[in-house]
């Protein structure tokens, strides 16, 4: 029984450290470290220099002149924003359009073979000293350049996140309610991570790193936005987090959707934990090894594993130990769990009741984990994505 117990509690521990104690250990440790060292100091206004903005499109002919002329609207000094499109792989009319743009340098080979090639050859072209990657599918607020590029002001800075921001159609379904909810936690645990150290992992939507600091991540990998950032974290560089730079898309379309799309990010994961497993060394990379291992690697290997052990061991203390501990904890695991039941039966249906679609959404990522494992351990996740429908319309008028 003694083995029961300490599976329990240990499986509540990580699964509360990981999801809410990692936010609240951070808060505090950043208001230790503000108190004796002071807030930073702020930007230098003056620094502009030159960068480039890289959009990799595959067949994107519905959007990508919204899309352009999004990036064309971008304030930035005139002669130091250069635009890249690369359109490798398009069999639409993606290459077309773009090359009516001549203020835009296109790219452009017949062949497909992955976002991470064709980025990888975008930066053979690229001789500023920044670059600024962003997906073909999402808008960015005007100032979204120049609110990135003065973190470099800093020489610790080797990379910037910007913001993802999830348009709400109203539907009220779990791909809506839960990625949207999903996102403004992350945002939050970003900027707690950011202010004590690095951002760990940039989100592919839009973010930058100091070219000389780009290292191809490889052409089978998943999550090259993952990669990118933390090998950049690994050379003693921090990944800065800037809010007022973001990528606003729509969710998708539907919860069939946000699972092709979840199954593939974890599968990525586990490829990137094996790619980047030096830095589960805390005694060479510290801090940064601390936020890797709290943020992410908790969250894709031990939660997803004890939420079922916690939910077996309960049932057993219960039978056997009895109390109203394990009585009560028992009760609000099953009325979470039945809670997430009726969100999946209200998938499909117009009058959807909001707030059974997070319990769900919170079930279905950790589900999507153990598929993804299951898809990455077979080797049949292909580095070419399958883009996944996203949900209503997006305004262009982007602030």
């Amino acid at each position: 029984m003694f083995t029961v117990k300490l599976l329990f509690f240990a499986g509540i521990l990580v699964i509360f450290y990981s999801y809410a104690g990692y936010g609240i250990l951070l808060y505090f440790l950043l208001r230790i470290k503000w108190m004796f060292s002071g807030k930073s100091k702020g930007f230098d206004s003056s620094f502009e220099p030159h960068v480039t903005l890289v959009i990799a499109a595959y067949n994107e002919e519905d959007f990508i002149r919204r899309k352009i002329e999004n990036s064309l609207a971008l304030e930035y000094p005139k002669g130091k924003l250069e635009l890249l499109f690369i359109s490798d792989g398009s069999s639409d009319r993606t290459a077309e359009i773009i090359s009516g743009y001549a203020s835009i340098r296109h790219l452009h080979v017949p062949e497909r073979n992955g976002k991470v090639a064709a980025m990888h050859r975008a930066m053979e072209h690229i001789r500023t000293p920044y670059v600024v990657f962003s997906d073909a599918n999402t808008l960015l607020n005007t100032a979204s350049i120049r609110n990135i590029v003065r973190h470099y002001s800093d020489g610790k800075v080797g990379g910037v996140a910007g913001e993802k921001k999830i348009i709400q159609s109203g539907s009220g379904d779990a791909a809506e309610a839960g990625e949207g909810l999903y996102w403004r936690y992350e945002s939050f645990l970003k900027k707690l991570d950011s202010d004590y150290y690095t951002v760990v992992g940039a989100a592919g939507e839009l973010f930058s790193v100091k070219r000389e600091l780009y290292e191809n991540p490889g052409a089978d990998i998943i999550l090259d936005d993952f990669v990118i950032s933390l090998k950049i974290c690994k050379k003693g560089y921090r990944v800065a987090y800037e809010p007022d730079a973001y990528a606003m898309e729509t969710s998708s379309s539907s919860i069939a959707e946000e699972r092709k799309r979840k199954i593939r990010i974890s599968a990525g994961a586990f490829q990137s934990m094996v790619l980047l497993s030096p830095l589960l060394n805390i005694f060479k990379y510290g801090t940064l090894s601390f936020q890797y291992i709290s943020h992410r690697v908790l969250r894709w290997t031990l939660c997803p594993l004890f939420l079922p052990i916690v939910l077996l061991t309960n049932i057993i203390l219960s039978i056997y130990e009895g109390g109203w501990f394990y009585h009560t904890v028992l009760a609000g695991q099953l009325l979470f769990y039945l809670l997430a039941f009726g969100g999946k039966l209200m998938q499909g249906r117009k009058n959807k009741i909001s707030f059974l679609q997070f319990p769900y959404y919170f079930f279905f990522i950790n589900y999507s984990i153990y598929l993804g494992f299951i898809r990455y351990t077979k080797g049949k996740q292909s580095v070419l994505w399958e883009k996944a429908a996203r949900a209503g319309h997006m305004d262009t008028t982007v602030q």
